[in-house]
C-alpha cells in the first residue's frame, strides 16, 4: 500500500481573551484531513463473481480492455456509446448476437480534446468536452454524420473539467457546469451551476446554482421532476461535506460554497459583500438525502422498470467513483436512490459493492458509467482498468418500459414570470398619485441605441444610470425588461433597496448578490433572465430587429426584505402598496449577423 496521511490543524486555535468580533472567530479549530488514495489493483479474469448484489442480482463482464471509460448512452437500435477522456474520444459498442457480452473490439465514432458528457436524443449524438457542446446525426450505421458546434464558449473549468450533458422531457439541453475549484467565489456565475440550453445552443440561462459538481442528473419518469447527486466539498475532514441528493429546480440555490448539507457554514470563506452565511443558508435549499462524504458520484441513471427486478421502477442508480480525501475510503460501488410511490428520494443503499479490497487499502475499479439497455440490464463502466459490467436479474422478463418523463415539471419552472407586462404597466406598481422621475443613461439618449460594450456582445458591463429624486423616498428599486425577447419580457436586471440619497449609479457594478462601498452600500441585485445576478446586457439574436430596453426605476416608501437572488416577481409583489414614484427610460439594441 502506497498512501500519505496529512493531519495537520488547518485552522487555528484563538486566545480565549479575545472577545469574538467576527464569524472567522469560529474558524480557529482543528480539521483531521487525508490523502489517501487507494492503490490500483488488477482484477482477475473471475473477479466479477466476487462482487456483492442483492439476492437474485448477477453481475458480468460486458467488454474490456476498453481504457479510459467514462460517460455511456445507450441508442435506439441497442449499441452503447462510451466516452473515454485519456483517449480523447468515443466510441461504439454492439452485442449483435445478444450473448451478454460486446462483440469485438470498439469503433471510435469521433475524436476532440477533452472530451467527456454525452447524450442520444432524437437521433443525434450530443457531446462534450470542458467549453464546447457538439452535435452530430447518428448515421445507420453507427457512425456520425457532420459534426456541428452549439456552444463553444462555456466558462473555464479548472478543477472540474469533467462535465456532462443530457436532453430533459422538456426538449431542452441541460449542462452540469462544475464548480472551478474546492470552494471559491468564483470568475463565472456559470460555473457551479445546472445550464438549460436551446438544442441548437443559441439561448441558454442557469437553471440552478451552487452545486460545486453534480456529474450525475436526470428526471423521475413518473413525476418528471430534475434530480441530482452533487459532490461535497474536500478538506473539511472524514466525514464533511456529504455528498447530496438534490431535488433541482430553476432559480434555486443549492448552498456551495458558502454552506452545505443542512445549513452548515463552510469554515474557509464567507459570502462576499457583507452578506453573513446565515443569509446564504436561509436563501440556500437544502438536500433531499445526503450519503457518504467524498464518495464522488457520477453517471446517474433512472430505471424506468421491465426487465430487471420487481421493484426497480423509478430508482436511480448512480456510480460511486470513490474517495482519495477520507480514511476510511469510502465510494467504489454502485449505489441505488430508492424513490417512494410519490417520486421522491427516500434513502440511498449500497447496490453493487466489492471493489475494494477487503483491508481497505486497494481498489479493483473505479465504477464511473451507468446505462440502462433495452432489455432492462445496468452497464458499469470501471474507467480505472477499462471494463464494463452487466448487472441483470434471475428470471427477468420483457424489456425495459420507454424512459418518458412527463414534461409538466420542466415547463411549468420555465414559464414563469413569462407573456406578462413590464413591470410599470403590473398593478402592483400602481399608486394613487405617483411622482414622476426623470430616468437617464450617459451612455445614451431615450429611444436611442446603447452602445455594444453594455451588451453581451461587448463587454457586458451595466451602463451608468441616473434618476430625479422623489421626496420622502426610503429606497429605490430598478427592473429592466426587454419586451421584445422570446420570454416577453426578458429580464435584464433586478435591483432593490438603492438607499434614499443615492440618485445615481456609475458604470460596470459588481455582478454579486450586495453591493458595498459608499453610495451603493447595502444595494442588491437579483435574478435576471439568464439566472445569473446583476446587470445582464442585451443579447437579441443577431439580425433581429431593435429591441427595446426599459429602464424602470421605483421610487419606494421602505425597505424590501427579499430572498438573495430574488426574481422580478418576488420584488414587484413585497413593493406592492409601497409605490410613490416611477420612471422609465428606454435604450435599444441590435447586432447584427
Amino acid at each position: 500500500m502506497k498512501a500519505a496521511h496529512l493531519a495537520s490543524a488547518l485552522l487555528f486555535v484563538g486566545s480565549p481573551v479575545l472577545a469574538q468580533s467576527s464569524p472567522e472567530d469560529n474558524d480557529k479549530r482543528p480539521v483531521q484531513a487525508h490523502f489517501y488514495e487507494l492503490t490500483p489493483l488488477k482484477p482477475a479474469a473471475d473477479f466479477a463473481a466476487s462482487l456483492k448484489l442483492p439476492r437474485g442480482y448477477r453481475v458480468a463482464v460486458w467488454a474490456s480492455d476498453l481504457g479510459n471509460t467514462r460517460v455511456m448512452a445507450v441508442a435506439p437500435d441497442g449499441s452503447v456509446y462510451v466516452s473515454r477522456r485519456s483517449e480523447a474520444d468515443i466510441i461504439r459498442l454492439v452485442d449483435a448476437n445478444r450473448d451478454g457480452r460486446a462483440d469485438g473490439a470498439p469503433t471510435v465514432i469521433v475524436n476532440r480534446p477533452g472530451l467527456h458528457g454525452l447524450t442520444i436524443h432524437d437521433g443525434m449524438l450530443y457531446f462534450m468536452t470542458a467549453k464546447e457542446v457538439f452535435r452530430a446525426p447518428l448515421r445507420p450505421d453507427g457512425g456520425i454524420g457532420t459534426v456541428k458546434t452549439l456552444i463553444d464558449d462555456l466558462p473555464d473549468a479548472g478543477q472540474h473539467l469533467n462535465r456532462t450533458l443530457a436532453v430533459g422531457p422538456d426538449n431542452m439541453l441541460y449542462i452540469s457546469s462544475g464548480s472551478t475549484c474546492n470552494a471559491c467565489d468564483e470568475s463565472s456565475q456559470e460555473n457551479a451551476t445546472l445550464i438549460r440550453a436551446s438544442l441548437d445552443g443559441k439561448a441558454r440561462r442557469v437553471w440552478a446554482s451552487g452545486l460545486r459538481n453534480t456529474i450525475g442528473f436526470g428526471w423521475h419518469p413518473r413525476t418528471g421532476e430534475l434530480w441530482g447527486w452533487d459532490q461535497g466539498i474536500d478538506w473539511l475532514g472524514n466525514d464533511l461535506q456529504r455528498e447530496e441528493v438534490n431535488r433541482i429546480e430553476r432559480g434555486k440555490r443549492y448552498g456551495w460554497p458558502y454552506v452545505f448539507e443542512d445549513g452548515k457554514r463552510n469554515p474557509q470563506d464567507e459570502p462576499p459583500g457583507g452578506i453573513t452565511a446565515a443569509q446564504w443558508a436561509a436563501s440556500s435549499t437544502n438536500p433531499v438525502l445526503m450519503h457518504v462524504a467524498h464518495s464522488a458520484g457520477m453517471q446517474m441513471a433512472f430505471h424506468p422498470g421491465g426487465g430487471f427486478g420487481p421493484d426497480v421502477a423509478g430508482d436511480a442508480f448512480v456510480a460511486l467513483r470513490g474517495s482519495w480525501n477520507r480514511k476510511p475510503a469510502s465510494g467504489y460501488e454502485l449505489a441505488r436512490i430508492r424513490f417512494d410511490a410519490k417520486g421522491q428520494a427516500t434513502r440511498v443503499e449500497t447496490f453493487v459493492s466489492g471493489f475494494m479490497s477487503r483491508d481497505g487499502t486497494g481498489q479493483y475499479g473505479r465504477p464511473c458509467g451507468v446505462a440502462v439497455m433495452r432489455d432492462g440490464s445496468i452497464l458499469l463502466s470501471d474507467d480505472a482498468n477499462g471494463v464494463i459490467y452487466r448487472i441483470t436479474y434471475d428470471g427477468a422478463t420483457g424489456q425495459a418500459a420507454p424512459l418518458a418523463p412527463p414534461p409538466g415539471p420542466m415547463l411549468e419552472q420555465a414559464a414563469r414570470g413569462t407573456n406578462v407586462p413590464l413591470a410599470l404597466a403590473r398593478p402592483e406598481t400602481q399608486a394613487s398619485s405617483p411622482a414622476g422621475l426623470t430616468v437617464a443613461a450617459a451612455a445614451f439618449t431615450v429611444n436611442g441605441p446603447i452602445p455594444r460594450e453594455y451588451s453581451e456582445y461587448g463587454l457586458g458591463i451595466s451602463p451608468a444610470l441616473s434618476w430625479s429624486a422623489v421626496p420622502n423616498a426610503v429606497s429605490y428599486a430598478i427592473l429592466v425588461e426587454d419586451p421584445d425577447g422570446a420570454s416577453k419580457p426578458v429580464i435584464h436586471w433586478v435591483a432593490w433597496n438603492v438607499p434614499a440619497g443615492t440618485t445615481r449609479l456609475p458604470e460596470g457594478l459588481q455582478e454579486r448578490d450586495r453591493l458595498s462601498g459608499g453610495p451603493l452600500e447595502g444595494i442588491m441585485q437579483g435574478a435576471s433572465g439568464r439566472g445569473t445576478v446583476g446587470w445582464y446586457g442585451p443579447r437579441p439574436p443577431k439580425g433581429d430587429k431593435p429591441h427595446r430596453y426599459h429602464f424602470q426605476v421605483l421610487a419606494l416608501d421602505r425597505q424590501l426584505d427579499l430572498p438573495l437572488g430574488a426574481t422580478r416577481d418576488q420584488l414587484l409583489t413585497a413593493a406592492a402598496g409601497h409605490v410613490i414614484g416611477s420612471g422609465d427610460l428606454v435604450g435599444t439594441y441590435a447586432e447584427p449577423k
